[in-house]
């Protein structure tokens, strides 16, 4: 069984038209379906307006569809009782692409952590400020670092303390959704490492979504197209992606600006 499955999700808009104040609706997604297996990522890729982030709040239980299903461990996010419904937000989590805006600027780095720990463990002090101090330390942060303020790290770090907060509960998937875009080149990169050595080492499964092929191919299994708000393509080998006579993907491929050594062989592949 798949770890998440979305069947056939479909989800408009209405919006108001300034002559007859009546609501048009605007289909943002439509028939969309596909699954993610445990331990593995996929990349969903598309331009901007394609619909990338409304289908990331459907899967994370944000926004409802009109249509459709998300099963996340085989269970309806949407219908199934509230019980159920907390074990699944434990194991769904999110990074999001501002790090700032995704944090409460007056909570430090240990409480931004911690906030999971305290609504789903029974942990002690002791035993909270402990786990703590492991997840900054895994994600490539210090003890140094509890009692700093979000306006004290940079954009890279910070975005450290959301992963950190993202796998504090152990969970099974994690959206992604641009998570790195908003980075300097350097820190992708290295955030990128490190999504694939905490995927490795937590047997965590992702959602990454974006519109940078290079940060796509880098970290995913699997790779999707979003072209308005329809799935356009769905690669079990990523590698196909370069291949595909799809002409939305031609059109993204001729895009890539292989501006670093390490993404020039995938232009090649």
């Amino acid at each position: 069984m798949s770890l998440l499955q979305v069947n056939e999700v479909t989800h408009s808009y209405g919006s108001r038209n300034f002559f007859n104040w009546k609501d048009r609706p605007k289909k943002i997604l439509s028939n969309i379906s596909f699954s993610i297996n445990g331990g593995t990522c996929l990349g969903l890729l598309g331009t901007s307006g394609a619909g990338k982030s409304t289908l990331g709040k459907v899967i994370l239980g944000l926004e409802r569809p009109q249509y459709g299903q998300v099963l996340f461990q085989g269970h309806d996010i949407y219908t199934a009782d509230k019980h159920i419904r907390q074990k699944l937000r434990r194991d769904l989590q999110a990074v999001f692409q501002d790090s700032y805006s995704s944090v409460n600027p007056r909570m430090t780095a240990e409480r931004i952590i911690g906030e999971p720990l305290e609504n789903y463990e029974k942990l002690t002090p002791a035993e909270q400020k402990r786990t703590v101090i492991e997840l900054l330390e895994r994600v490539g942060l210090s003890e140094e670092d509890l009692k700093k303020f979000p306006h004290q790290f940079s954009g890279g770090q910070l975005q450290r303390i959301n992963i950190a907060r993202a796998i504090s509960l152990k969970p099974k998937l994690i959206v992604l959704d641009e998570a790195v875009s908003s980075l300097d080149m350097v820190n992708q990169i290295l955030i990128l490492e490190l999504l694939k050595e905490l995927k490795a080492d937590f047997g965590l499964s992702f959602l990454f979504i974006t519109h940078d092929i290079n940060a796509a191919y880098t970290i995913s299994d699997r790779l999707g197209v979003l072209e308005k708000g329809e799935l356009a393509e769905l690669y079990d080998e990523k590698r196909q992606f370069f291949t595909s006579k799809h002409p939305v993907v031609n059109e993204m491929r001729g895009s890539i600006l292989a501006s670093h050594p390490r993404f020039r062989s995938v232009r090649r592949a």
